[in-house]
């Protein structure tokens, strides 16, 4: 039996590894799931913390916990972790570890050996760097190798016949574009151009200076010099920008988030779509320049691509989507879930090295696009029934995706939905599979908004509900069989090999889960301790008390590590801190 090698994707806000099973690429859960934010820090007992505890500790800890380390490796640097500081290279290290240690819980023998994957862009330094960071974290770096030459192979080219693909990589910290050639059995890189410092933290950067400016006007502070409301803002922003990937409209709300002010100032805020493109359309530009330059590098053009792949979370990002359609004339593939799709290459060139049989992943998708028909612009003139996709065709299933519309006339009390499946930009040329009215609606001027979304699960039902969002009144409908399933038997046997490997896993996954939450709990804890302690100053005798007794159950508790007491302890102190902040 040959050594095992797994395959790890190495991201600046993410990390995965994944590695060959029954001749397929698996990528692993790591604390009850396939992804481990790319997060390190200390607790309060200075223990350590990798991954989503470290995520869950940054908003009140920021200066314990480092994150995005990915975009200072090759950089003679140190990192400050409370009182220590560490080399890119160690804390990277730590997720490697971390990493590890999943993939031995799971296989229940030791890793010695690991493919890890860089952007394409990156350095000899660099690259140097990610080797350095395997080593001290106990792996054989058996090769590096670039992130689109990985995507390439989980998007099961056809390695029989020669193809050229573009391969579209934004991360949270680092972009490339690639143009790759496929065939004999062989996957090159012909040409890349990127940025290392660009990504998703810099869109979630735009949001926060958007927020505060708006504490600036609305609040007239400016909290950038407070580490720890800073943090909670990020990690507000970061949330808002992840749901406008799938919806036209997002609230960044933190209550509190200067309590130290009179009167405390809380964050309410909702930003929209299409102000939020707005703010980052520089930054997709810049990636678009690089996808002409790297053609131009590989001396080819937009007509010699066969294929374009999306990789990377910030590639759920709509209007990136809809910009490469537009000036590369094909819609990208993104069957395969983007954070994934790495790691899940990295495991298959793993598997090659380590002399195992294997082939490309198999996904689920949906062969169809759905949409609804609106009032628009059909070749130069007003036409009532324009097709306006909301779900793609090729969308990994289960998925969920909504769209704003608005009405067209004052006072308008009703609107007529109707659900195509088609491609034509003609919703009459497509097929209708349902439609439905929505009454009552506000008497107000037109451009009243309503919101549709599209819901479609792994047994082909299509649920589409219109919402106005003025008031919260919804309709909705139910579409069975919206899509044709596939009945590959190879496919069918996949799934059951997964789902066996998901049972023997239980009782590691369920594990690390109660572990996960039983540190959110103890997260939660102190938070309420900070404001249960700031509460005292102000408090009547009789209520100081009563704090005082509360706090000292909490502490005693977490001092104990005992979560059966922690939990009501917990919940009565939120009950009393409730009441005395109303």
């Amino acid at each position: 039996m040959s050594e095992t090698i797994i395959g790890i994707d190495l991201g600046t806000t993410n990390s995965e590894v994944a590695l060959i099973r029954d001749g397929r690429s698996q990528v692993l859960d790591v604390d009850g799931a396939p992804i481990l934010p790319s997060v390190v820090g200390l607790a309060e007992d200075g223990s350590l913390l990798v991954g989503r505890a470290a995520r869950n500790q940054y908003a009140l800890y920021p200066d314990r916990t480092i994150r995005s380390v990915k975009r200072r490796m090759g950089e003679d640097v140190r990192l400050s972790m409370g009182e220590q500081s560490y080399s890119p290279q160690e804390i990277s290290a730590l997720i490697l570890k971390r990493l590890k240690h999943a993939a031995e819980q799971q296989l229940g023998d030791a890793v010695h050996k690991a493919v890890i994957t860089v952007p394409a862009y990156f350095s000899d330094a660099q690259r140097q760097a990610t080797r350095d960071a395997g080593e001290l974290a106990g792996l054989e770096v058996a090769r590096i190798i670039n992130e689109p030459t990985a995507a390439a192979l989980a998007y099961e080219v056809d390695a029989t016949q020669a193809r050229t693909i573009l391969v579209y990589d934004l991360g949270g910290g680092t972009f490339d574009c690639s143009v790759v050639r496929t065939g004999d059995e062989v996957t090159e890189v012909l040409a890349s151009h990127g940025n290392n410092h660009l990504g998703g933290d810099d869109f979630d950067a735009k949001l926060i200076m958007h927020v505060l400016e708006h504490l600036r006007s609305e609040h007239q502070c400016d909290p950038s010099e407070d580490r720890a409301a800073m943090a909670r803002i990020a990690r507000a922003c970061e949330a808002a920008k992840i749901a406008l990937s799938n919806a036209p409209y997002a609230r960044i709300d933190e209550e509190y988030l200067l309590p130290d002010r009179d009167p405390p100032v809380n964050l309410s805020l909702e930003i929209d779509r299409e102000t939020y493109e707005a703010m980052i359309e520089g930054y997709i530009d810049e990636t678009l320049e690089a996808v002409h330059t790297a053609l131009k590098g590989a001396e080819l053009t937009v007509a010699d691509v066969d294929e374009v792949l999306l990789v990377g979370g910030a590639t759920r990002t709509p209007l990136i989507q809809a910009r490469l359609e537009q000036i590369l004339g094909m819609q990208p593939r993104a069957e395969v879930d983007p954070d994934l799709c790495v790691a899940a290459g990295a495991a298959i060139q793993a598997g090659v090295i380590a002399g195992e049989a294997t082939s490309a992943v198999l996904v689920d998708v949906t062969p169809y696009t759905f949409g609804t028909s609106a009032f628009g612009d059909m070749d130069g003139a007003p036409y009532p029934y324009c097709f306006v996709p909301v779900i793609r065709k090729n969308s990994p299933i289960p998925t969920a995706n909504s769209e704003a519309f608005q009405t067209m006339v004052d006072g308008q009390e009703a609107v007529n939905v109707r659900v195509f499946q088609g491609e034509n930009r003609d919703a009459l040329n497509n097929t209708l599979i349902g439609s439905f009215r929505v009454e009552d609606l506000s008497d107000v001027p037109a451009g009243n908004v309503i919101v549709m979304r599209f819901e479609l699960d792994l047994d082909g039902i299509l649920k589409v509900t219109a919402t106005e969002k003025r008031t919260g009144k919804e309709k909705h409908i139910a579409i069975d069989n919206a899509t044709t399933r596939f009945e590959s038997e190879e496919l069918d046997a996949a799934k059951q090999r997964l789902a066996a490997l998901m049972a023997d896993d239980v009782e590691v996954i369920d594990a690390a889960a109660t572990e996960t939450e039983e540190h959110r709990e103890a997260v939660k804890a102190r938070a309420l301790l900070e404001k249960a302690e700031r509460l005292l100053e102000s408090a009547s005798a009789e209520d100081k008390e009563d704090l005082v007794d509360l706090i000292e159950a909490v502490r005693d508790a977490l001092a104990a590590d005992d979560s059966a007491k922690l939990g009501p302890a917990v919940a009565s102190l939120s009950d009393l801190i409730y009441y005395l902040e109303t």
